[in-house]
């Protein structure tokens, strides 16, 4: 009989997102001293400036999916987050945030209405749109940092191979690290 929870996607988006975010800022912990803060090509200049923006709007995002108003103070705090490790602890606490909202989901739940403060007007949306909607946002701009890493001196890491059971062996240390196993993902 064929899985019928819509909510799963969900769940297995929001680890996919923990497990390449983990896995790409290992791969910039990597880089050379002045590389995370150099100017590129790129749409906001940097590495750095990118995945803050990452941050920024995850939690923008979050904070709403939760039924929080805008709190510009946080969103400035990440936008200004000066360094990577920085950066890396605050992302993995949104994506904790996130993925315990996904879990706590049920298939009614994913039609509600989330009101999204945007200052001079409150947008209405679905909340599982909102959650496409961020997921692909965070797939987008990674996918840009993979792309400016590949302008460095670090390989740029395997982002994509994390929802399938074949790719097991891939993601095998990353899990460990994460502290999960193929029981929590594949479950």
């Amino acid at each position: 009989m064929p899985d019928s929870d819509p909510v799963r996607i969900f769940r297995k988006l929001a680890q996919a997102n923990r497990l390449a975010n983990a896995r790409l800022h290992a791969a910039l912990a990597t880089l050379p001293p002045g590389a995370y803060d150099a100017a590129r090509p790129s749409f906001f200049g940097s590495i750095r400036a990118t995945v803050n923006h990452i941050l920024l709007v995850d939690r923008f995002y979050i904070n709403a999916l939760l039924g929080g108003r805008l709190h510009r103070p946080m969103l400035d705090e990440a936008r200004a987050c000066p360094d990577l490790a920085t950066l890396a602890g605050w992302q993995a606490a949104e994506d904790a945030r996130l993925l315990a909202h996904v879990e706590s989901l049920t298939p009614a739940r994913l039609t509600d209405i989330v009101v999204i403060d945007r200052d001079s007007r409150d947008q209405h949306d679905r909340r599982d749109d909102v959650l496409s909607h961020l997921f692909q946002h965070q797939t987008h701009h990674r996918g840009q940092v993979h792309d400016m890493l590949s302008a460095t001196a670090v390989a740029p890491p395997q982002l994509d191979e994390f929802i399938v059971g074949d790719d097991a062996a891939a993601r095998a240390g990353d899990m460990a690290r994460l502290g999960w196993t193929e029981t929590d993902l594949m479950g």
